[in-house]
């Protein structure tokens, strides 16, 4: 068990249970461990088989790892044609993943009795994707929007991003924030209370992994240097390895030096997001972990009187997809503009439709409102 900093007076110890070591679920499982099959399209390979891809360069073959990296690209996909999707599956993708901005009525038909409660990834969701992390800045109407949510709804911000970075992008004091893929969360500045239990929320179930965390990032700073365009970010309980600006043929070599500082920390797995490796601690926690304790501190626990809608675009929001389908309880709506395996109900293609599904959000709310007092 890792250690816990929590203070949500009247939340179930439940929730505690879940705070469990478990195998190493990574892109580098141990040798002899078959790896899980994952969803929201995942890939993993057997430890022994990366490690000697690397060394020996992995022939006339492509390295699988770093194939899983091309997968990854969209601007890759779109440009290989064996990547990319055809007319009939992109049809057929629509089909089993419809606009939420054309399914609208239908998403608030189910809401019917029900508390609404937002979940919203922010890089690729409320931002655009960029070159350079640091300057992923969302737009003022973007900021309006969620504002605006806000005032009718709980809100969350769910991000990779470490709490205190993606607050200063979003820069709304009234929203609870989950950094750190969720190892990190705090609810609304004081005063502003948009909770059930009328509590504070401080959640941070990796904390005995700081000292760790810090030395990978150290470390991966050191090691990457030699690879032009590579970004290491330090966020807090998990590091990120930006890969974007990497020249493709270098792939393999930024692998490598991944490689060689996580051999080092068997308690660290590396998982796979948008153009970024990520470093997090095992332990079995993740968006979608976040988006049950978040759920839960809200007063929501086991609730059918609640239709939480969770926003994405990366790999890492499928934690949270998964949870919403598989309890059966509201939707997820995965930003992309090309077919993904998903656990999403629902898509949206770009940062701007998320910002007119929000604008159609509020104005339904207000609606409601306006009928209520006639």
């Amino acid at each position: 068990m890792t250690k816990q900093n929590v203070v949500v007076p009247d939340v179930k110890s439940g929730i505690n249970d879940m705070i469990t070591v478990v195998p190493n679920a990574s892109l580098f499982p141990s040798a002899g461990q078959k790896p899980p099959a994952a969803p929201g399209g995942y890939i993993g390979i057997s430890r022994k088989k990366f490690l000697k891809k690397l060394e020996t360069g992995g022939g006339a073959k492509v390295n699988p790892w770093v194939d899983s990296m091309k997968v990854s690209s969209p601007t890759h996909a779109k440009s290989t044609p064996s990547l990319s999707p055809n007319v009939d599956q992109i049809e057929s993708w629509i089909l089993s993943h419809p606009s939420a901005l054309n399914m609208f009525e239908q998403i608030m038909a189910a809401s019917k009795g029900k508390q609404i409660v937002m979940f919203l990834d922010y890089d690729g969701t409320l931002s655009p994707i960029v070159d350079n992390p640091d300057e992923a800045f969302m737009s003022e109407s973007m900021r309006r929007a969620v504002k605006a949510v806000a005032r009718c709804f709980p809100t969350a911000i769910v991000s990779g991003r470490c709490r205190d970075k993606v607050y200063s992008f979003v820069r709304l004091a009234e929203l609870y924030y989950a950094g750190s893929h969720g190892m990190d969360i705090k609810g609304p500045a004081e005063g502003v209370i948009c909770s059930k239990v009328n509590q504070p929320v401080l959640f941070q179930p990796a904390s005995e992994f700081l000292p760790m965390i810090d030395e990978v990032y150290k470390a991966l700073v050191e090691k990457t240097r030699c690879i032009r365009g590579a970004n290491v970010e330090h966020n807090k309980f998990c590091v990120s390895v930006h890969f974007r600006c990497v020249e493709e043929k270098k792939w393999g070599a930024l692998a490598e030096q991944v490689r060689s500082v996580m051999k080092e920390y068997p308690k660290l797995r590396v998982t796979q997001g948008r153009m970024v490796l990520e470093i997090r601690p095992i332990i079995a926690w993740d968006k979608g972990r976040a988006l049950e304790f978040l759920l839960e501190s809200l007063g929501f626990a086991n609730s059918k009187d609640v239709l939480p809608v969770y926003i994405g675009d990366d790999q890492t929001d499928e934690d949270a997809f998964k949870v919403l389908r598989e309890k059966g309880l509201g939707f997820g709506i995965l930003v992309s503009k090309i077919p993904k395996k998903t656990n999403a109900s629902y898509s949206l293609q770009e940062p701007a439709e998320v910002m007119l599904f929000l604008h159609r959000l509020v104005e339904w709310e207000r609606s409601l409102r306006g009928q209520s007092r006639v």
